[in-house]
């Protein structure tokens, strides 16, 4: 609560009248609120901010001494962890020499505001960003990816104003389209969501918008996000779509889903709250045609649940991110699936019959919907988990093996989508990386 006053720019030592959460619960007593009426006035009428008017400028540096540069790095640590800066894994500290380094790669003013982080509303800069991508262990090649996926995780329609303090643990997920995926190393094959010593750029952009999240947002557990179980990972997610297996006439993800020309560099987020591995092959001597449907059934079964997660984007985000293999994508192409066929599928078998909807309590969340339409969609029998089979995601990613397919049931109002603008010095970044990280 004091990181969202905090970001609507007020005091963020507003006063507040704090109850424990069972207070809030169904068939609970609420006489207690009228108990303390008097606290409420006074905090109407009598309440002064403790804190200081003005602008507080530059924040000043932080020396860090040592005996030793081993010394001086885990002090460094040390502190970052004490002052709720890290994530609990040892961070770069973020050096002067080392965050300009980093600014290499921007192709904006360092200064240049992308937004206010929510819920806490710290001003995020392409500076922040690279701050973030120093401590992460980045590279600078790979902050244009990183400050297209923070403009889009900043975009109202991504949610995350709500989904970065909500109880369901969203994490964001950002798909990489185009040339900058293989330019930068981000894996599109076996271990796409990693760890890949061989492809760090997932890793460390992912890490830095989680980074991002916590010191610009205030998303720290417990404090600025309620999320019972986190997000899951310390790096998000973040890999590029595979399209050099993508089948004729397939678009890529950027193209399809925002429009980005084919050949440009692109990124899309969305938020999920878990991921599935789906056993997509069959066992035996199933035919070629037989196996497709079958996957296709078993992917289905899995969406088929009274996840109320889903509602977050019924009307226009994704009920999730159906991940396949090029391989598969390439079988199902020669079969003459399509990725509209395959969405139509998946939109009419993960339907769910009215009477699973009761015994779940489904109906009373879907009828407090914001959404007209989402609450229009009782009516019907089955019902679908989204409003339209366009929601579902697909993308060809992950290593060439046709057992598996990947779900990441989503949690996301909306999709967003952003060009990634790419600074002039690319190519002298690139060939940095051919020096330090050896052949791409």
């Amino acid at each position: 609560m004091t990181n969202a006053v905090a970001g609507l720019g007020l005091a963020p030592d507003a006063a507040m009248v704090t109850f424990p959460i069972e207070l809030f619960l169904p068939g609970s007593d609420i006489s207690p609120v009228e108990a303390r009426k008097q606290e409420f006035y006074d905090g109407l009428t009598r309440w002064r901010s403790a804190l200081g008017g003005g602008d507080a400028g530059e924040a000043p540096m932080i020396r860090v001494e040592s005996a030793s540069v081993e010394e001086a790095f885990a002090r460094a640590n040390h502190l970052m962890l004490a002052n709720r800066w890290g994530d609990g894994l040892p961070l770069w500290p973020p050096t002067r020499a080392r965050v300009d380094w980093i600014l290499g790669g921007a192709a904006q003013p360092r200064g240049r505001k992308l937004g206010t982080f929510p819920p806490r509303g710290g001003v995020t800069t392409v500076e922040s960003c690279a701050i973030a991508l120093a401590m992460a262990g980045g590279r600078p090649e790979y902050l244009p990816v990183l400050v297209a996926a923070v403009e889009a995780f900043l975009d109202p329609e991504s949610g995350s104003e709500t989904l970065q303090a909500a109880s369901g643990s969203a994490f964001p997920v950002v798909i990489v389209n185009g040339p900058i995926g293989a330019q930068i190393r981000l894996n599109a094959g076996f271990g796409c969501l990693g760890p890949d010593p061989q492809r760090p750029a997932g890793a460390s952009i992912g890490r830095a918008l989680r980074l991002l999240q916590q010191n610009q947002g205030g998303a720290l557990p417990g404090i600025g996000t309620m999320a019972n179980y986190g997000g899951l990972r310390y790096t998000n997610v973040v890999f590029a779509e595979d399209e050099a297996n993508l089948p004729a006439g397939w678009a890529p993800h950027g193209t399809e889903r925002h429009g980005f020309a084919p050949g440009s560099s692109s990124i899309s987020l969305a938020f999920a709250n878990g991921a599935t591995n789906i056993r997509r092959r069959g066992a035996k001597k199933e035919t070629p045609e037989e196996d497709a449907l079958q996957g296709m059934h078993r992917m289905a079964d899995f969406m088929r649940v009274p996840n109320m997660a889903g509602l977050a984007g019924y009307e226009h985000g994704t009920p999730g991110i159906l991940m396949i293999p090029g391989v598969v994508a390439q079988t199902m192409a020669g079969l003459g699936w399509t990725k509209a066929s395959m969405r139509q599928f998946l939109w009419e078998h993960s339907r769910i019959p009215a009477g699973e909807l009761r015994l779940a309590g489904a109906p009373a969340w879907i009828e407090i919907d914001t959404s007209k339409v989402a609450r229009e969609s009782l009516a019907l029998d089955p019902w679908p988990i989204t409003a339209c089979p366009d929601n579902f995601v697909i993308v060809v990613a992950g290593g060439g093996h046709p057992t598996n397919s990947y779900w990441l049931q989503g949690y996301s109002p909306g999709v967003v989508g952003r060009p990634v603008d790419l600074p002039p010095s690319l190519d002298r970044l690139l060939a940095d990386a051919e020096r330090d990280l050896g052949p791409r």
